[in-house]
């Protein structure tokens, strides 16, 4: 509980009885915990309070989370934000990945499984954080230190999870990687992620690249994906 008992996340439903269950559960696992049931109070707390991460509802009855996340987003917050949503198509999924969003609990949900998500995001983020250095591959660049991403020159803004997915696979060129191993490596679940998450970042983080040059993650069929050099 040392380890959290500084960190402060700020949660935001219109719900109050998931409201009151979640920092209930997130106070006694050792957060420090602000709450928000509306969009306008959760943008004046987040810009306030400085979070460590936002859990964050979708469906809010004035701005909702989509909105929320590209207003923090433009105005240079990189506060990592947990998507709370009853939407689970992959359209969906996209949309809140490509403004910013870290990642996604479907409800309804389990306590148990915000908290490690929420866990497992503060983990990657400091990882991020630290041992910097600058990742090559074809004309791809990565910048540990700054988080920044280059192709062909041109600069690619990703979201804190697509970095570090990114970084994953140019930490191991050529290497065929399952969803498995993406998951704990990238997500660091402490339970059974869902595969579907990293087929959606992939998808994401494709598109992103590919939008300055060749394929270069490519899927091997009922195995994972790779990084490597564009076909010819």
């Amino acid at each position: 509980m040392d380890r959290t008992a500084k960190q402060r996340i700020l949660v935001v439903d219109d719900e109050p009885s998931i409201v009151d269950a979640l920092s209930s559960v997130l106070r006694y696992e050792g957060f420090d915990v602000q709450e928000a049931t509306d969009g306008r109070s959760a943008l004046t707390e987040a810009e306030q309070s400085a979070p460590d991460l936002i859990v964050l509802d979708v469906m809010l009855p004035d701005v909702d989370g989509m909105e929320i996340t590209r207003r923090l987003r433009a105005g240079g917050f990189k506060v990592p934000i947990l998507f709370l949503t009853a939407r689970t198509g992959v359209d969906d999924r996209i949309a809140g990945l490509s403004i910013g969003a870290d990642d996604y609990v479907t409800k309804p949900f389990s306590l148990g499984e915000v908290v490690a998500r929420i866990r497992a995001i503060l983990r990657r983020t400091a990882e991020g954080e630290s041992n910097g250095s600058r990742l090559r591959f074809e004309d791809l660049t990565l910048d540990e230190d700054t988080h920044e991403v280059w192709r062909n020159g041109q600069a690619i803004k990703l979201t804190a999870t697509e970095f570090n997915l990114l970084r994953y696979f140019m930490r191991h060129p050529r290497h065929v990687l399952s969803k498995a191993q993406i998951l704990d490596n990238v997500w660091h679940y402490d339970f059974g992620g869902d595969p579907g998450v990293v087929e959606t970042y992939v998808s994401y983080l494709r598109r992103k690249l590919e939008k300055h040059g060749p394929q270069l993650i490519h899927t091997i069929r009922l195995v994972g994906y790779v990084l490597k050099e564009a076909a010819a």
